[in-house]
């Protein structure tokens, strides 16, 4: 079973503390990490490799739901720009990440926020003093779920 698998499995059996919301087509989730605050991923439910192996109407929904998540991620942490990726080359399962960006966010690298999410190392990304402890996770679930919750009744 994948780490992702392995993840859903977790939501579902309600031990995920990461987990905020389960959409049709995928599970919404705060990000192990927040060096970049509000970093958020959105996994499919269906365990595919690549977004071209769903059957068509899942993969325009799944695409819709990302997007509601993007601009609810964007709205609940203030971005002034988004980065969304889908990449899978370590964990073969479709999901986006989707990170909230504003200006100066790259701590120190010079970029002035202009650059990639990935160009930070990923030692320095994922360091223990950018995993969240449980209060500020509950209130980065909170925030997000709020935000989730409320565009989703306006659609």
């Amino acid at each position: 079973m994948c780490l992702i698998c392995q993840r859903i499995e977790l939501i579902k059996d309600g031990v995920n503390p990461y987990f905020v919301k389960e959409l049709d087509t995928g599970y919404v989730v705060i990000g192990d990490h927040q060096y970049f605050e509000g970093y958020t991923l959105f996994l499919a439910k269906e365990h595919v490799s690549e977004l071209h192996h769903m059957e068509s109407s899942l993969k325009l929904r799944f695409l819709e739901e990302m997007s509601l998540v993007q601009e609810a991620v964007a709205k609940a942490f203030k971005a002034e720009k988004m980065n969304v990726e889908l990449l899978g080359n370590g964990d073969a399962h479709v999901h986006w990440h989707i990170f909230p960006r504003r200006t100066g966010d790259m701590k120190g690298h010079g970029f002035n926020g202009r650059g990639p999410v990935w160009w930070v190392p990923w030692e320095e990304m994922a360091a223990e003093d950018c995993q969240p402890q449980k209060s500020e996770r509950e209130q980065l679930i909170t925030t997000l779920s709020r935000e989730l919750n409320r565009l989703i009744q306006s659609y």
